[in-house]
């Protein structure tokens, strides 16, 4: 009987071992992408304008920089949600948010959020803005009241 040469079983072995080896690391890239999306919320600029007597309007631009989409489900003002601000009477929020309300940012994108303070807010008074997402990070910006 004649056998392969061992020259050729080792080009044989070391051609299958590396083939198992791509599809391996193939596999587990493709595992560990699903785990490693993240998401990462700027607040690029937050400034306030006197609109009224006994209001003023805070402009947020909120960018994505993760990987993945962020969806702000809540708006804190000093703490107190915005939904209850807004149902008092003493807010609005362009786009609404809060309550079964959420906005959506994909990554790579950015949103523009307009708060409306109406009442209980004073010239000079520090108000710190905060984005609650679904995942359950937060997003804290204090801007102060002209």
């Amino acid at each position: 009987m004649k056998a392969i040469s061992p020259v050729i079983a080792t080009v044989i072995i070391v051609a299958v071992a590396i083939a198992i080896s791509i599809a391996v690391a193939l596999w587990l890239t493709g595992i560990v992408g699903g785990f490693t999306t993240v998401e990462n919320l700027q607040i690029t600029y937050a400034y306030v304008e006197s609109i009224t007597d006994d209001g003023w309007e805070i402009n947020l631009k909120v960018e994505n920089k993760g990987t993945a989409t962020a969806t702000i489900d809540e708006v804190f003002i000093n703490g107190i949600p915005i939904s209850t601000l807004v149902s008092q009477n003493k807010a609005e929020i362009n786009p609404h948010v809060g309550g079964t309300n959420t906005v959506p940012i994909p990554a790579g994108q950015s949103q523009e959020i307009t708060i409306t303070l109406k009442e209980g807010f004073s010239s000079g008074q520090q108000v710190e803005v905060k984005l609650h997402t679904a995942s359950g990070k937060e997003y804290p910006k204090m801007v102060t009241l002209p």
